[in-house]
């Protein structure tokens, strides 16, 4: 029974017992219930009755009475025969934390209830344990913030870590990280070729330590052997009141959801968890030291399921060993941000730009910046079909969603569909970078609550609306970009484009060189003829001769680019050339072109995607522009590249028409060969 007045429980509490039957991890959750009633009841005797796997954590302790090791698979009447022998005892308080008939059919005067209903608001299992000890012992408000640790390690254990870090070479002082690279589920489990990776770069600064049973032996030989640095293999050789002292001397443990995890908590250590189908709202971990929490916020993520339902275990598969690496530091140098953790609100973020290759380029630094300032988000792109390679393989992005609004989404109901596809990926804020009715409506009818874009087509669908003056080109596309992130909050540290080189396209370029025999040495210059509009294209017979005067003075060799629909184009260049052409008009992939844009010195080119590219890869451009309209310029669409230039040309126009222009496109006209050959010579030079 529980009586709401009775006498003060220290006078009068002199027999405890206390059940914990199951694994090691969940024994250790439970020991802050242990730590409370030995510092509330200090003259008590305590039993322990404990499972046969997680013993070895009250054996050999002076502060527990009794250890009653229990077996279930036992008999029946061994079972009973120790029933009545704890029923002898007649303990004042039995704290069964298992639910278990023990528990259920002991009298005591203050007893936990199987029946007990725990705010759904205490999520840890910690809390929970300690809330149910509060509701058995009729206690109001008690915090449980205690100084005694029921782990007893003896001085035998201590002596025979030190000795096995000196045998090892390893100094009193050194800082220690361990790693825990082993997990009970492929659930919970992180590839062992990260776990390789991130060892190999800590053992530069500091000792880098594996532990685990005998069972764990294959998966740390794996790390010592593929991580590119000293790595000291202790597993198998500590028993877990060993392990606890080693974790005490620590100075972080990388760890997933197991034992470890627990025991690293209880020990206070800090740590760096690795969580995937568990939730760590619920077995996180709990140390008074800095700890981080790596995970990847997919759909389906905290299933709690032993095996990945779609055979994929992305939730721990797409955490970046780059990312683990840079919280390990930060932890380790004292750098963890407490705001920068604050401010983690959003855990799957979505960001939208279905237009053109420039553009989806030009909004690459929006990338790098969402994940630097969410670094354990789950962040994806929807493009097009046509722009996919320009984000496939971005480091910072987690997928890449197509959007085929001309093809297989054409149809209002396809696109409806592909929203409630979608609103199954449980984004929580989408940034759309480029405004249209479709992208609007499809983000509103996914369900995402966060909805950030520029205040037109079907503009009212967003929850958070900037005013749209891209139109006024009073800045460049990148800035425009940005502003959405300024909106938010996300700070912007480097604007630089990304285009992923891909190692298939790289070896596609070499076998080209090989197929025309283009040297190692030999200097490259690219061109494009090629645009989207008429009022984009300058004369081909100039670009024709430039390419020739710039042949005759630098001795390049000349490459010609284009896309498939602009074939004619190409043949117009190369009919107007004295020198020798490599046409690769139609033939290259955006990854390709990529690969092979790279290897060039120059590229010279109308107003297109493939200047963008060049400026992400590094090389140099020569773009032309014409048109003069304020929201298609060079200053809002021009290329960001430190060595880039930009020929344009005012002709007088009050009004640009575009392709529908009755002056003959005076303003390309107006750039000359030599002005193309000059600005040549200025990057060359430079």
């Amino acid at each position: 029974m529980n009586p709401r007045n009775s006498m003060n429980p220290r006078n009068s509490i002199n027999k405890i017992l206390f059940i914990t039957l199951s694994n090691v991890g969940d024994v250790v959750l439970t020991l802050p219930v242990l730590d409370s009633l030995r510092e509330k009841f200090p003259a008590a005797k305590i039993t322990v009755m404990v499972g046969v796997r997680p013993k070895e954590v009250f054996e050999d302790n002076p502060s527990i009475d009794k250890l009653i090791i229990y077996d279930k698979y036992a008999p029946l009447r061994e079972k009973m025969k120790l029933f009545f022998a704890l029923k002898k005892e007649r303990f004042n308080i039995v704290i069964d934390l298992r639910n278990t008939l023990f528990g259920a059919l002991l009298l005591a005067r203050f007893r936990t209830s199987p029946f007990l209903h725990i705010p759904s608001y205490i999520r840890h299992v910690k809390e929970r344990n300690l809330y149910r000890l509060q509701k058995a012992l009729n206690l109001q408000n008690s915090s449980f913030d205690v100084v005694t640790k029921s782990l007893f390690i003896s001085q035998d254990n201590k002596d025979y870590v030190g000795r096995l870090l000196e045998k090892n070479n390893i100094r009193a002082g050194e800082r220690i990280v361990i790693i825990a690279a082993a997990a009970g589920g492929v659930n919970r489990r992180w590839e062992r070729e990260k776990f390789a990776q991130v060892a190999g770069e800590l053992s530069r600064d500091f000792r880098v330590i594996l532990v685990g049973r005998d069972s764990d032996k294959g998966i740390s030989k794996y790390i010592c052997d593929h991580s590119n640095g000293k790595v000291f293999d202790f597993t198998g050789l500590t028993t877990l009141l060993q392990l606890a002292y080693l974790i005490k001397v620590s100075s972080l443990v990388i760890v997933c959801d197991t034992g470890v995890l627990q025991l690293s908590s209880y020990m206070d250590a800090p740590i760096l968890a690795l969580f995937g189908a568990s939730d760590e709202n619920k077995y996180g971990p709990w140390s008074k030291n800095n700890s981080v929490v790596v995970s990847r916020e997919i759909f389906c993520r905290r299933c709690h399921e032993a095996q990945c339902r779609f055979g994929t275990i992305d939730c721990m598969h797409l955490i970046k060993a780059e990312e683990v690496l840079k919280k390990a530091k930060e932890i380790l140098r004292g750098e963890l941000s407490i705001k920068q953790q604050a401010r983690d609100n959003f855990k799957r973020i979505l960001i939208v730009r279905t237009d053109r290759i420039g553009d989806v380029l030009l909004s690459t630094p929006v990338i790098k910046a969402v994940r630097q300032n969410y670094p354990q988000a789950f962040i994806a792109m929807m493009v097009s079909p046509y722009t996919k390679e320009i984000v496939e393989g971005n480091p910072y992005l987690d997928e890449v969603i197509i959007y085929d609004k001309d093809g297989k989404h054409k149809s209002w109901a396809r696109s409806i569909k592909f929203a409630r596809n979608l609103s199954k990926r449980k984004f929580e804020l989408a940034i759309i970078l480029h405004p249209t009715n479709r992208v609007h409506l499809i983000t509103y009818l996914a369900g995402i609550k966060r909805r950030v874009g520029y205040g037109r087509k079907l503009g009212f669908l967003l929850t958070d609306r900037i005013t749209h003056t891209k139109q006024l080109g009073e800045k460049h596309e990148l800035e425009y970009n940005l502003d959405l992130l300024k909106y938010l909050g996300i700070e912007v540290k480097t604007k630089n484009l990304f285009m992923p080189i891909k190692k298939e396209s790289d070896e596609w370029v070499d076998d080209l060189f090989k197929q025309e025999g283009i040297r190692l040495g030999d200097k490259l210059l690219a061109i494009n003829p090629s645009a989207s509009c008429p009022s984009k294209i300058w004369p081909l017979e100039r670009f024709a001769q430039a390419a020739d005067e710039l042949v005759k003075k630098y001795g390049f060799k000349v490459l010609l680019v284009s896309g498939p629909k602009d074939l004619a184009l190409a043949e117009g260049v190369i009919k107007n050339m004295r020198s020798s052409v490599i046409s690769l008009a139609g033939r290259t992939s955006i990854s390709q072109l990529a690969s092979l844009l790279k290897r060039c010195r120059l590229f010279i080119s109308n107003d297109s995607g493939p200047v963008h590219i060049s400026s992400s890869v590094g090389t140099p451009v020569i773009s032309i522009f014409g048109r003069n309209q304020k929201g298609l310029s060079p200053k809002r669409w021009g290329p960001v590249g430190l060595k880039d230039k930009v020929l344009h040309k005012e002709v007088g126009c009050i009004e640009c028409l575009a392709h529908n222009c009755v002056k003959g496109f005076a303003c390309l006209k107006a750039i000359s060969v030599d002005d193309v050959v000059s600005a040549a010579d200025e990057v060359l030079k430079s």
